[in-house]
């Protein structure tokens, strides 16, 4: 019993681990594609001081793309989740404080332009978000990773 419980252990880290880097990677592509646009969204939500607008458009899209392709890979697993969990709260506390201050504004989640409206179904689709960045951070092995294959090795 102990050896499925193992294995099915190990296909929700690695369903989770998929799913979130998935999420990441591909919210980056159309942000980094389109860094003015996606600076123009993160200005809708009047967070971010003018003088780091840029600097945050440019750099949120690739810290996306890097977090998705390790937790796809299984390349340094927990930092990874650690920093997909991280900034998920920072997505939380933007859109509730969208919605505190009722702006009409798009996410900017994954189309710059145009995209879906914050609103409080995005809000549990990030909570939820959260909750599946947080299985592979917590877990304590992960079998299918990047990260075992190479220490099998040694």
């Amino acid at each position: 019993m102990t050896g499925r419980r193992d294995h099915a252990l190990a296909f929700v880290v690695l369903a989770m681990r998929w799913l979130v880097g998935v999420v990441f990677l591909y919210a980056s592509f159309d942000k980094l594609t389109d860094p003015a646009a996606f600076a123009q969204a993160i200005a809708n939500y009047r967070m971010v001081p003018m003088p780091l607008l840029h600097a945050f458009a440019w750099l949120l899209p690739v810290v996306e793309a890097v977090v998705g392709a390790a937790l796809i890979l299984g390349w340094q697993r927990r930092g990874a989740a650690l920093l997909a969990a991280v900034m998920t709260v920072m997505f939380i506390v933007a859109i509730g404080a969208a919605l505190a201050r009722d702006l009409d504004i798009s996410c900017g989640c994954f189309h710059t332009e145009g995209g879906h409206g914050v609103g409080r179904d995005l809000l549990v689709r990030d909570v939820l978000l959260l909750l599946a960045s947080l299985v592979p951070l917590l877990a304590p092995r992960d079998r299918w990773s990047l990260d075992s294959l190479l220490k099998r090795d040694h």
